[in-house]
């Protein structure tokens, strides 16, 4: 879908973040279930975006993980409603390429996706603009990075971390619209599936918001994605999944780290509603409003604080 994405006459965009999906072929009724809680969200949201925010089929659980990701974003198709999804270390596991799973997603009408930035570690490293209501300028940027899936090095156990070469082409991007705007930077949100270490700094030396029933599931090797932010100084929040049980939200450095809500009852517990994470944005504001969207229709917009459990030393 070759579509221009703007905010709207009122001046907002609002974006539904789902996480970790999750479809398997052998789980029919929980993706069921899924598919319903989404097409409930999306009907009472009337978002101008969702985003899949990576784990979007558990592929080692699907006979045929193409159906299983079709599935998936069918709803917003569906719907007539634009989309797009990262990748998460699920997603391509099970003998499906992030590659192929980029050209199902773009072969879709309401995929807004662009293709992965060239030469560029991973699949599905990409930005899309925002236009003001009028449609004349760039007025805000969404970030779309691929966080990999497990650690390239056998001597560091766990997940991957996001590459030198993508640090690069975020800053080269993020120079570029800011050079289009004045010499400031452009208000930006960035998305990706398994977190920065700094998502536990924060719960550690922050007030934060929300619940954190998991561990902090991020790589052990920090690559600085987090301080090129805070020096490029365009992005307000970002957004990851990856962790099912957690969906606080916590400032640090000027950015909020947020975690959305895990949007699949497969490996998660069945007794905690399932949901979505919502964004909006208002155009000529530095700063965005964010709630949660349960499966049951509840609205959380105050999630419980946290106190931090260690003292923040200047």
């Amino acid at each position: 879908m070759n579509r221009l994405l703007s905010f709207n006459r009122n001046g907002r965009f609002k974006i539904v973040q789902f996480s970790d999906t999750e479809y398997m072929d052998e789980a029919g009724k929980l993706n069921e279930r899924t598919a319903k809680m989404m097409s409930d969200v999306i009907l009472a949201e009337q978002p101008d975006l969702v985003v899949f925010a990576g784990d979007v089929i558990g592929s080692l659980g699907c006979k045929d993980p193409e159906v299983s990701f079709r599935n998936v974003v069918a709803t917003p198709e569906e719907l007539n409603v634009p989309w797009v999804a990262i990748f998460g270390n699920h997603d391509s596991e099970g003998g499906i390429s992030r590659e192929h799973l980029m050209d199902i997603q773009l072969s879709h009408a309401y995929c807004v996706a662009e293709r992965t930035a060239e030469h560029v570690s991973g699949v599905g490293n990409y930005i899309l603009k925002l236009l003001d209501s009028s449609g004349d300028r760039s007025a805000a940027a969404l970030y779309f990075l691929d966080s990999g899936s497990y650690s390239p090095l056998p001597h560091i156990n766990g997940y991957d971390w996001i590459h030198r070469d993508q640090i690069d082409w975020y800053v080269s991007q993020s120079m570029d619209l800011k050079d289009d705007n004045g010499g400031l930077p452009v208000p930006a949100l960035a998305f990706l599936h398994i977190p920065l270490p700094e998502y536990q700094e924060v719960w550690n030396t922050a007030v934060c918001y929300g619940e954190k029933r998991d561990e902090v599931s991020s790589p052990r090797v920090n690559s600085g994605l987090f301080t090129a932010m805070v020096e490029m100084g365009d992005v307000m929040g970002t957004f990851a999944g990856h962790d099912h049980g957690n969906d606080y939200w916590g400032e640090l450095h000027g950015i909020r780290l947020c975690y959305g809500r895990s949007s699949s009852y497969i490996l998660w517990d069945s007794d905690i509603p399932i949901g979505a994470r919502v964004i909006e944005l208002q155009e000529g504001s530095r700063a965005f409003e964010s709630w949660l969207h349960l499966i049951d229709g509840t609205i959380i917009q105050e999630q419980p604080a946290h106190l931090p459990v260690e003292s923040n030393h200047p």
